[in-house]
């Protein structure tokens, strides 16, 4: 019989990339944890890519899923539509967007793209600022404007892109300085790249903390500083929270409130997590910003009564059980177990991140040269020993990205740690 894996390759682009020699097949999950087609039980430290982020099965959600499929499963945005309207009333409370308007994708990809239509629209321009190191998603648009050559495959784009320092802390020019005189050299950075552009630059879009390159970050407070420079030139901030947004970081329940001395962003892409599986994304922008557009445009699947109760319910949940409370306070158990064990292995040049968005850095020990083999290794034998984790940090790959449902407990994180302290050692 043709194995699954033969059957994936075989109908299936060979740049859709799987995780493991031996691809495993999910076919179930509860809580915190999922099973592969074997029967193996593993302990999710990665959530489906930072997307199951309540927990694999809630019942809540699950719930409320099955009753409004139930009633109706598709409407689009031609009709008025209950659960998109509540589900946009709450975000558009939490952003801190004054004034605020909400408009639903499919995708964190499609939401960026969204935000680059409306901010380019808005400025009547095609220039575009974005963070080295970054990623915004695989629309041509949005591949167009990433800082990371792993995940950029084209250098044709409909917007000119230039690029500013700060996204990476400790690494490049600016590394060992303290977090003031870093800071304070990339607002000279970018101040000099709007010294070299003709004419208005319509947004600046920046992830809080880089996902896919790896979970860096820069001091907080960066963006208040880039902020300024912005409103100067009347410059939007878009904050690309598809990876950072519903207190995944512990801290805040938005990634911009670290840098929250000038106010909220002009606009706030979400996705990922909001729907615990269900694809939701999404844009949150002032009524002057969104309502800019000039031609008539709806979304087919952006809004379904579905995903809408989904997310309805999955937020309801996150809050209720404050589970940002929950990740600052087991994710900073965890990133401390994980800085204690990488204090004593070679290969790992740094632990860093916030709540329960960790990445570990790997290099060749001695050096400071990424190890993305470590990586696969790593990744390989945490898998063996019953924990899934990803890889990301710019193109060379070098960095296990950690994202557990929000809801990990402490017992839980502190069995992911014991096997990650093992498959370390033993990659």
């Amino acid at each position: 019989m043709t194995s699954l894996y033969d059957r994936h390759r075989a109908v299936i682009p060979d740049w859709v990339a799987l995780y493991y020699k031996q691809p495993v097949e999910i076919t179930h999950g509860e809580g915190r944890h999922v099973w592969d087609a074997d029967g193996n039980r593993y302990l999710d430290f990665f959530g489906g890519i930072l997307t199951t982020m309540t927990a694999h099965a809630l019942p809540e959600v699950t719930k409320a899923v099955s009753e409004q499929a139930g009633r109706i499963v598709h409407s689009s945005t031609l009709y008025l539509n209950r659960p998109m309207v509540e589900l946009a009333e709450r975000i558009a409370t939490l952003s801190g967007i004054p004034d605020a308007r909400v408009f639903f994708t499919t995708s964190g990809t499609e939401a960026n793209d969204t935000a680059l239509l409306l901010a380019t629209g808005y400025r009547r321009s095609n220039q575009v600022l974005a963070m080295r190191n970054s990623y915004h998603g695989r629309s041509f648009s949005a591949v167009g404007i990433t800082g990371n050559r792993g995940w950029s495959p084209t250098s044709l784009s409909p917007l000119q892109t230039l690029y500013v320092h700060g996204g990476v802390r400790t690494r490049g020019p600016y590394a060992q300085l303290s977090d003031a005189q870093f800071i304070e050299a990339c607002v000279a950075d970018l101040e000099d790249i709007l010294g070299q552009t003709r004419g208005s630059v319509a947004a600046l879009i920046a992830e809080p903390i880089q996902g896919v390159g790896g979970f860096t970050s820069p001091p907080d407070g960066l963006y208040a500083a880039f902020r300024e420079v912005l409103n100067r030139h009347g410059i939007l901030w878009i904050a690309d929270e598809v990876q950072t947004g519903w207190g995944r970081t512990g801290e805040h329940f938005w990634g911009w409130q670290a840098h929250a001395d000038c106010g909220p962003p002009d606009m706030l892409t979400f996705a990922k997590g909001i729907g615990n599986g269900m694809s939701i994304g999404g844009v949150v922008a002032s009524a002057e910003v969104m309502n800019s557009l000039d031609a008539n445009s709806i979304s087919t699947f952006g809004g379904s009564p579905v995903t809408m109760a989904a997310g309805i319910a999955n937020l309801s949940y996150l809050l209720e059980h404050d589970l940002q409370g929950n990740a600052r306070r087991v994710g900073g158990l965890l990133i401390e177990r994980l800085r204690a064990i990488g204090a004593g292995i070679a290969a790992v040049r740094e632990v860093r991140g916030r709540g329960l968005m960790i990445g570990i850095e790997l290099v060749k020990p001695g050096t400071d040269e990424a190890n993305p083999q470590a990586a696969s290794a790593v990744l390989e034998a945490a898998r063996e020993g019953g924990l899934l984790i990803g890889k990301g940090g710019g193109h060379n790959t070098s960095v296990l990205r950690i994202a557990p449902p929000l809801s990990l407990t402490v017992s839980e994180a502190e069995e992911g740690a014991v096997i990650l302290e093992q498959a370390l050692h033993n990659a």
